[in-house]
């Protein structure tokens, strides 16, 4: 039984860098910190970063929640992202983007005001 999603993996050929970014753009220190791998715990899932990786921007794609798109997408483009794909509504005010992290891998976020993490037990 697939119990739903637990882990995004970001391969990074510079993890110091990387470690040090993501700490910014979700507001936590990783809970797992070694030289082959950095883990933080992000609203119940965890954010990987594999060191020595190639980074990509079409391989999976993983989105992260928030509620206000917009200002996100504003904040971790201040941090150093770039956009990958616009904003785009696609549908029953569900909102995407992509952003390219300064490593190279898409960083998806979705505002989806229908996601209820409780009703996915």
């Amino acid at each position: 039984m697939i119990n739903g999603l637990r882990s995004a993996i970001y391969p990074v050929a510079d993890l110091a860098a990387a470690k040090a970014w993501y700490i910014q753009v979700f507001g936590v220190a990783p809970y797992f910190d070694e030289p082959f791998y950095v883990g933080f715990a992000v609203g119940g899932f965890e954010l990987g970063l594999l060191p020595d990786g190639v980074p990509g921007t079409t391989g999976v794609q993983v989105y992260w929640g928030v509620d206000d798109i917009v200002a996100e997408a504003e904040r971790i483009t201040a941090l150093g992202a770039s956009t990958h794909t616009a904003i785009e509504d696609v549908g029953g005010d569900i909102r995407m983007v992509q952003l390219a992290d300064p490593f190279g891998n898409v960083l998806g976020l979705i505002q989806n005001p229908h996601f209820d993490p409780a009703a996915m037990r």
